[in-house]
């Protein structure tokens, strides 16, 4: 056969492939109706190593490598689990008939959750300065509206959330207030002027990107502030979900937010600021690469792409965030020390002592 003719043939079998994916998610759709109907919940961890386990024994049969099966499977099951999050989270609606208006709705976080609980049936407000284009109704300004929503989301970065926190404050909204910050510290003084004023409010930290659209294996903090029903009516919104919900104190939630984000930041803004400084460039690096260099790359790639302006708050507004950056420092130097001073046995010591922290993970 001609190269032209194979690649026709190949073609074809791309066609049958996308078919075949089309026909499974016909049947997913089923499978998560069903789930929805009797109550059963969306994920099965058992069924899913026994898709794994098969596709790999039917790709070593046929002669296939069984790494390429099960990476192609876990990309379905993926789709399959999105595809069943979704319809169960519409179908599960708390929303009908409510209004929530999201102040900051237009920035990248706001527009998720204008999505999220539009998907639950909230009718969705956005008030935000920004030109972003938006798919929901804008409001000019908030601050001149009547403030009866049901659900108020403060979705702003956090120089500006804690102000308007504190207009809400004065402002009293019956509504249950919800403020999606990164930090809690330079909230902390406004979400005690809504708990004084008798206002519903809680905080809430989605540990995920603007990208996310599966939440499983993701995790919402939620930080109650004061006010325990509130926080139950904001952890509500996610039961159709499975995002992981965790419940702590404001202090405890900064403080490893500081680990969490602080020092993982950190990290990579110290490693592409190695990189930059030593005047190499990256396509000169890549040439003779490592699979740990490829892979700090990708991390540090993503970090200096993001929002430097909410990179720095999180450095620069956590009152625990000291901590973190001194514990930084004082590695490297430590490191230092043991390469200059040829100590291997407390090099490999602290090597191990890494690993049995990281082992113990669990």
């Amino acid at each position: 056969m001609t190269l032209e003719e194979l690649r026709q043939r190949l073609s074809e079998v791309d066609r049958d492939l996308i078919g075949l994916v089309a026909a499974r998610q016909k049947i997913i759709a089923e499978i998560g109706a069903h789930k929805i109907q009797n109550s059963v919940p969306t994920r099965d961890y058992e069924r899913e190593r026994e898709v794994l386990k098969g596709a790999r024994e039917q790709a070593l049969a046929r002669g296939l490598e069984p790494e390429l099966a099960e990476e192609i499977m876990r990309l379905l099951i993926r789709a399959s689990l999105t595809h069943q999050e979704q319809t169960r989270v519409a179908a599960q609606t708390s929303g009908a008939g409510k209004r929530v208006l999201i102040i900051g709705g237009a920035g990248k976080m706001g527009a998720w959750f204008a999505q999220f609980l539009a998907s639950q049936g909230f009718a969705v407000e956005v008030a935000d300065p920004s030109p972003a284009p938006t798919p929901f109704p804008r409001v000019a300004d908030w601050q001149q509206q009547p403030l009866d929503h049901d659900i108020l989301v403060v979705a702003t970065p956090m120089k500006a959330a804690a102000d308007v926190l504190a207009d809400l404050a004065e402002r009293r909204p019956a509504g249950l207030i919800v403020d999606i910050g990164s930090l809690k510290s330079p909230l902390r003084h406004a979400l005690k002027r809504l708990v004084d004023a008798g206002c519903k409010v809680t905080s809430i930290h989605p540990l995920f990107g603007p990208d996310a659209r599966l939440l499983s294996g993701r995790h919402v903090v939620f930080v109650d502030v004061g006010v325990p029903s509130a926080t139950r009516e904001a952890r509500a919104l996610f039961t159709s979900t499975m995002a992981e919900q965790v419940e702590m104190s404001l202090d405890d939630h900064d403080r490893l937010m500081a680990y969490v984000l602080g020092l993982s930041h950190a990290l990579n803004l110290a490693f592409f600021t190695a990189l930059a400084d030593s005047g190499e460039l990256v396509p000169r690096l890549q040439k003779m690469s490592s699979t740990t260099f490829d892979a700090q790359l990708r991390v540090a790639s993503l970090v200096a792409r993001d929002n430097p302006h909410l990179y720095f708050e999180i450095q620069a507004l956590n009152d625990f965030g000291a901590a973190s950056l001194e514990a930084l420092r004082a590695a490297t130097e430590r490191i230092q020390r043991l390469v200059q001073s040829g100590d291997e046995r407390g090099f490999v010591d602290l090597m191990a002592a890494g690993r049995r922290y990281l082992e113990n993970r669990s």
